[in-house]
């Protein structure tokens, strides 16, 4: 049924049409909507049977949803930002106990300086800590891949993180196409988990494991990883069998098969680089975008086969390692090994930043051109980073960055409860 609807309320529709047995959040900006509408469908009761738990922080949120998976019960959470680190212990815990945990990520900065606008660098944090993550380019995508990500949890045993940038999709208000019921029952099927806790028999989860098995235990982790890098694209080919759109691909190519540039981004910027992507092919510039949905595992044979050609790749980022520069042009890298193609990673978008046509479209111009620096910070305003590095030069007491950076740009800091 195509509805009208904020992006948290649409991924809220659809986590309730596979049906949840439990959902425990703890409410934190941008991710508050979508928790607080599954909530109220607890409440009135057009989500049944389904408990939700109201929790003390977001740790006790994926604790409880760990609680809840080994009983048995299809459970879902949702977190961001500084929301996701405070449960960082449990979500090793969660991956390392194996159980089928779907949680939506709504992408917000980490602190500090603290800010509650949209980059990726949540989610990346976490990018190794045995989760399987994908990204949504649209709000449509975020509906279809919550409904795909509970089948692929549930098939292999692993938690699924399904991250969508906050405020640019939760709070975006879009066409988007929520499936029936039945649909939904056809596709994801009554969950039957791989493990259980049950009083018949009894078994330890989250046991002491040491040196003697340790690194058999984490091989079969990477394992089931592995086995996910098949079985996504055969859920997706099946929904999209059953719901005629293609939303749960391991990559999504756009314009690349002749294309000499190819930039790479996940999440939402993706729509952006379309569009830029349009308009200089009307410029007669061989340009394409490959999205890449799933970073964990990441498919590397796939981006290979759609890289292989390009003559040079640009990867756009929403977060970055710091020391080192590009996270997923790290991964590009790999994927190319051997192949005499530049890789360009350019860092946009941090904190909300607007990342525009215009600003994209210069950098391709530069990237094309082959003048482009290996790591660049897309509209970096290099006079204010000047100004800091000069305090500090000349100052030893020269104070608080952040504060110091906002006085230059005569904007007062806020403050943020």
């Amino acid at each position: 049924m195509l509805k009208q609807l904020e992006g948290s309320r649409a991924v809220a529709e659809a986590v309730a049409l596979c049906r949840p047995e439990v959902v425990c959040a703890y409410p934190i900006t941008p991710q508050t909507h979508i928790v607080e509408a599954v909530g109220e469908m607890v409440r009135e009761g057009t989500l049944s049977p389904c408990e939700f738990i109201n929790v003390e922080s977001e740790f006790s949120a994926l604790s409880v949803a760990i609680g809840a998976s080994a009983a048995g019960a299809r459970t879902y959470t949702a977190t961001a930002s500084q929301g996701l680190l405070f449960m960082a212990e449990a979500v090793f815990n969660a991956s390392g106990m194996g159980f089928p945990i779907v949680m939506t990520v709504a992408n917000r900065a980490i602190g500090a300086p603290i800010n509650i606008w949209n980059d990726q660098g949540d989610s990346m944090a976490m990018r190794d800590s045995g989760w399987l993550q994908i990204y949504a380019t649209s709000n449509q995508e975020a509906v279809d891949l919550h409904i795909i990500a509970f089948r692929l949890a549930e098939e292999i045993s692993l938690p699924v993180m399904v991250c969508m940038d906050g405020f640019v999709l939760t709070h975006a208000y879009e066409r988007v196409d929520i499936p029936e019921q039945a649909e939904v029952d056809a596709y994801l099927p009554p969950f039957e988990p791989r493990q259980i806790l049950d009083p018949a028999e009894p078994v330890t989860m989250g046991a002491m494991v040491g040196p003697e098995a340790f690194t058999e235990v984490r091989y079969l982790a990477h394992i089931k990883q592995m086995q996910a890098l098949e079985l996504l694209p055969k859920l997706a080919r099946e929904f999209e069998a059953r719901f005629g759109r293609d939303s749960g691909c391991l990559i999504q190519r756009y314009r690349t098969e002749d294309a000499k540039t190819i930039v790479v981004a996940l999440g939402s910027v993706v729509g952006t680089l379309q569009e830029v992507i349009d308009t200089l092919r009307n410029e007669g510039h061989a340009v394409g975008v490959l999205a890449i949905r799933a970073f964990r595992p990441f498919p590397l044979a796939e981006v290979h086969d759609a890289l292989m050609h390009a003559e040079r790749v640009v990867v756009v980022e929403r977060a970055f390692a710091i020391g080192q520069g590009g996270i997923v042009a790290d991964s590009i890298r790999k994927a190319l090994q051997g192949r005499p193609a530049p890789i360009y990673t350019v860092v946009a978008g941090l904190g909300g930043r607007p990342i525009t046509q215009a600003s994209l479209n210069a950098m391709l111009h530069q990237a094309m051109d082959d003048a482009l620096p290996s790591v660049t910070f897309l509209d970096l305003q290099t006079d204010v980073v000047e100004r800091a590095l000069e305090r500090e030069r000349s100052h030893r007491r020269s104070g608080p960055v952040a504060e110091g950076v906002l006085k230059d740009l005569g904007v007062k800091a806020m403050q943020y409860v």
